[in-house]
């Protein structure tokens, strides 16, 4: 019980922590990070507050739910990067209403562990939000993803500005064939078996 209690109030202290640097930004926040603790009514302080960021990273932010990234993508238009890893958003509709909302946004990284998921079935959901809303993308990170030959190509055609798609433990994929020529394409192509190192994970 005491364990709990201590865990709550540290949470309770980030998300204080995290409001008073927002408020001393003065509205001037470009590029914030947040690790495990955010939830959708602190992105919603955070995009109400801060009109012009340009960078947001939610890594490990299990809180933050598809309704209430939906809510807030519509205040993030000079959004260029945007990194989410290891939370419970899906496809429909946070990632149609982020692409359709951040026209600027240059690189996305959407990463799961695979190694911990408990569902393993081949799922192009994701990929064909990407393909169909965030046609701008030079960079595309989808590590662990689910998507299978038909979602890769879906994000070829419909992302031709792609420079760096970062597929590692992608294990869905089967690169041959045509696939396998858009290394010929892609400047820099992180394969499914490549490596992860310990800074990365």
């Amino acid at each position: 019980m005491s364990n709990n209690r201590g865990f709550n109030l540290w949470a309770s202290d980030l998300d204080k922590m995290c409001r008073r640097a927002v408020d001393r930004s003065c509205g001037n926040l470009v590029d914030i990070n947040i690790q495990h603790k955010c939830t959708d009514d602190l992105l919603k302080y955070i995009t109400d507050s801060s009109k012009g960021i340009k960078r947001l990273q939610l890594d490990n932010c299990f809180n933050i739910t598809n309704e209430g990234l939906s809510e807030v993508a519509s205040k993030l238009p000079l959004l260029e990067e945007l990194e989410i890893s290891n939370s419970l958003l899906s496809h429909e509709p946070a990632l149609q209403v982020v692409g359709a909302s951040c026209p600027r946004l240059k690189s996305f990284k959407f990463n799961h562990r695979w190694r911990y998921s408990w569902d393993w079935r081949e799922s192009n959901d994701d990929a064909l939000a990407i393909a169909a809303t965030m046609h701008d993308l030079h960079h595309l990170q989808l590590r662990g993803n689910k998507l299978t030959n038909d979602g890769l190509q879906a994000i070829l055609d419909g992302c031709p500005h792609l420079e760096s798609l970062d597929l590692r433990e992608c294990f869905h994929l089967k690169l041959g064939g045509e696939l396998g020529r858009c290394a010929e394409r892609i400047k820099k192509l992180q394969l499914p078996h490549e490596p992860i190192s310990k800074d990365e994970s």
